[in-house]
């Protein structure tokens, strides 16, 4: 007996992508906002690694949390692009992680896991999602 409907488990995962990818992109936006508004608000070192000024940083951080924030909402809608940019961004913040992770391994590990876990409930039960 073949049961095509989807599972309340798909169901609950692709439900929890969305809803980090919103709130990471919320984040997201906040941070890049501080950064805008006040440009000594983040304090740089001559030893970091990248060497943006804070303008820059902020809006590349706004424009991040744009992109998770509009493929969060798209997610629930089923949208195939929505799922798809939601892997590559969540990919793209995996590795992120690991320039900061010396600093800040606790968090940078927690972000790793919830990555990892968006990424596989967006391939695995993204299709399932779509049909409730």
């Amino acid at each position: 007996m073949n049961d095509d409907r989807p599972s309340p488990t798909a169901a609950g995962w692709i439900a929890f992508a969305g809803i980090v990818m919103i709130i990471a992109g919320a984040f997201q936006m906040f941070s890049g906002l501080v950064a805008l508004v006040d440009d000594e608000f983040y304090v740089t070192t001559p030893e970091y690694v990248l060497q943006l000024d804070t303008t820059a940083w902020g809006w590349i951080h706004m424009l991040i949390g744009i992109v998770l924030v509009a493929s969060g909402v798209g997610v629930y809608s089923g949208n195939v692009l929505a799922r798809t940019v939601g892997v590559f961004v969540a990919g793209a913040s995996m590795l992120s992680v690991f320039l900061w992770l010396p600093w800040y391994p606790f968090w940078g590990f927690v972000i790793l896991f919830v990555d990892i876990s968006v990424i596989w409930a967006l391939t695995v039960h993204g299709r399932d999602y779509s049909k409730l």
